[in-house]
């Protein structure tokens, strides 16, 4: 039903005024008065009543420092990720073949994963470093910046930072 065929009516208007003043929220006055939450928002703003949201301001600051931290603990996490997988391309490594006529096991340690396997570790610990860096970009800030970082930065497509 719209508002065409059910107008706010002066009374209704009044409660609002009412329970605004009282410091309710739009949600808690919509719930009393049995208007949808848009009805009141458009009510108030014809009688120009503002809704305090600092407490909605502070709560999101607080999600959002609550988010960050988390992000930043799954950052650390995948950087320890992407060392353990580089650490086993180097690493004793058991390789195994199930097959043949017979279709047996058979298994063996070798002093490190084949190329293979190595290329598959180097892809899953490039892959955790890559999102840990999406999660908590590095600090881009050149100045003070080495020689050596400049040079190697516009070996590598990057703009080197001015002199």
């Amino acid at each position: 039903m719209n508002n065409r065929d059910n107008p706010v009516t002066d009374a209704e208007r009044e409660q609002i005024r009412r329970l605004h003043a009282e410091g309710h929220g739009r949600n808690e006055i919509a719930r009393r008065t049995g208007r949808g939450t848009r009805t009141i928002s458009v009510q108030c703003a014809a009688m120009n009543l503002v809704f305090d949201n600092t407490a909605t301001e502070a709560a999101t600051a607080a999600r959002n420092a609550q988010l960050a931290e988390k992000r930043s603990i799954l950052a650390d996490a995948l950087v320890d990720d992407a060392l353990r997988l580089t650490e086993q391309m180097w690493q004793p490594a058991k390789v195994y073949n199930i097959g043949g006529k017979d279709n047996t096991y058979t298994e063996q340690l070798v002093p490190e994963p084949p190329a293979a396997d190595k290329r598959a570790l180097m892809t899953a610990a490039t892959a955790a470093a890559a999102q840990s860096l999406r999660l908590v970009p590095p600090e881009t800030e050149t100045e003070g910046m080495a020689a050596v970082d400049q040079w190697l930065r516009g070996m590598m497509g990057g703009t080197p930072a001015p002199e």
